[in-house]
């Protein structure tokens, strides 16, 4: 209603001021018959409010659709309006919408083939890095370990992309089931054992047995291999320990990933959660890519559990995810 008095006020006070105007025409020729004048007055008004209330009748959806918002586009396209202007609206409406579904639709299309190809690509990488990690496991030289090294930094390497790409696909790609967190702890040490041994960190391991929570081990091996990775990396020649443990608080069951590396300044760690984002350490350590923790996070989420990190620049850092 408000935006129909909005759009019709200049009508109404000129409809008015014409009125006005033809009576003073009428008056100054000598026309002194102030009743009959008055009388015409309220039946031009008379005949001019039925004019708006037929349009606002005629017009009433159309207007309250101008001064919602809508849910979705769907909601915004009106079929079998009863009036020419609002009838015109919803078939252009109508028109944009099925153009931008066709839109959608390709691009969707496209987005799937290109997913499917870097699948298909990052599992054909790791054949040949598999057959070169044969090669170099029996050569004791140090350019075969330099080899192994950097056949890592590859496999990690692919890896992420591999998970950045199925996570927009999350949902179709994830089963949550009791996972024993110590065996899952070992696992994800076990699969960087030589990064350890290459950096100069060792591994602790400090969860007791039994301990279970319901989370998908697939994407959970995922994150605390970026974990680990970074606090190896941060931690690297120190000789230090990178300790993973876990506590019951209450309900909760809480992991703890601790390494006394680097550290993180304190004014990196609102960000660090943000894609891309490298702070003062991605400066210092050129592997950086800003996109471990935030990828972690976003995994965290979906999954609907917590992750809380701490860190004191020089004494390491402190992260933590709540089960």
């Amino acid at each position: 209603m408000k935006l129909f008095i909005r759009e019709h006020l200049p009508l109404m006070i000129f409809t008015l001021a014409q009125l006005l105007a033809v009576m003073a025409v009428f008056w100054f020729d000598g026309y002194d018959h102030p009743l009959t004048a008055m009388y015409a007055l309220f039946l031009g008004l008379f005949i001019f409010a039925g004019y708006l209330g037929l349009r606002y009748a005629t017009h009433r959806g159309f207007y309250a659709r101008l001064s919602r918002p809508v849910a979705s586009l769907a909601d915004s396209v009106h079929k079998h309006e009863p009036a020419p202007l609002p009838a015109a609206l919803s078939e252009l409406l109508e028109n944009q919408y099925r153009q931008y579904q066709n839109m959608l639709q390709h691009w969707e299309r496209k987005n799937e083939q290109y997913m499917t190809f870097l699948n298909q690509w990052i599992h054909q990488m790791k054949t040949p890095l598999s057959v070169i990690e044969m090669i170099t496991q029996d050569g004791g030289d140090e350019r075969m370990g330099s080899i192994s090294e950097e056949t890592d930094r590859l496999r990690r390497g692919l890896d992420m992309a591999l998970y950045t790409a199925r996570l927009g696909t999350f949902e179709q790609d994830f089963s949550v089931d009791a996972v024993d967190l110590r065996q899952l702890a070992n696992e994800a040490v076990h699969e960087y054992k030589r990064y350890f041994i290459r950096s100069r960190v060792y591994p602790e391991v400090s969860i007791e047995e039994g301990i279970s929570v319901r989370t998908d081990a697939k994407w959970m091996q995922f994150i605390l291999g970026q974990l680990l990775n970074n606090a190896i990396k941060y931690s690297a020649g120190s000789g230090k320990k990178v300790t993973l443990s876990a506590v019951k608080e209450g309900r909760d069951v809480v992991l703890n990933i601790q390494d006394r590396g680097v550290g993180i300044p304190k004014a990196d760690l609102p960000r660090v959660f943000r894609p891309f984002y490298t702070g003062e350490n991605g400066r210092r350590f050129k592997e950086s890519t800003g996109m471990g923790l935030y990828i972690v996070k976003e995994v965290i989420d979906k999954l609907n559990h917590r992750i809380e990190l701490e860190s004191v620049e020089g004494e390491g850092t402190l992260v933590r995810i709540r089960f």
